[in-house]
């Protein structure tokens, strides 16, 4: 009775479908984000006038450097090759972009005034989940993964790295 009410307990609390989590948490925010630079990328004649500028860069070069994060990483984040590092432009943009909506676009609003309708929640999101991802890692269903077991077995077999694997 003891075993099958902890072996329930372990199936209850995800721990099987971890990896599976953090799958489905990529492919969650790189869609979000390759959507984003899909629509910058389209809309770009449009956009390019009234974009911020960002770190002294024009609207226009902002917007370039924006796309290329926004698909180039998407991309990364969503395959798990490089994750953590694929996760850094990304984050710093959201960072950028909370700054701008707080800091130039709702400057005398206040805090409690704030609709769900207002831009600031979305950033705040991927900032969340990149850094649980950075924090949790990719898991074992992506590439920084499989790259990770070739590298040990081409080295040979070292049981302190085949042990660190397994732990992802």
């Amino acid at each position: 009775m003891k075993r099958f009410i902890e072996s329930l307990f372990l199936r209850g609390t995800g721990y099987t479908y971890s990896n599976m989590a953090r799958l489905f948490l990529r492919l969650f925010v790189g869609v979000m984000l390759l959507q984003f630079g899909i629509r910058h990328l389209i809309n770009f004649s449009m956009l390019c006038h009234t974009f911020p500028q960002v770190l002294g860069m024009s609207g226009e070069t902002s917007l370039i450097v924006m796309i290329c994060i926004e698909v180039i990483c998407s991309i990364c984040i969503m395959v798990g090759f490089l994750t953590r590092l694929s996760l850094m432009p990304p984050l710093v943009a959201m960072i950028i972009a909370e700054y701008h909506i707080l800091h130039d676009l709702m400057p005398d609003t206040s805090i409690y005034t704030i609709s769900s309708t207002q831009p600031g929640y979305l950033p705040l999101m991927f900032i969340g989940i990149y850094l649980f991802l950075a924090l949790a890692g990719p898991g074992k269903i992506s590439l920084d993964y499989f790259i990770s077991l070739y590298i040990v077995s081409t080295r040979g077999k070292d049981d302190t790295q085949t042990e660190e694997l397994e732990e992802v």
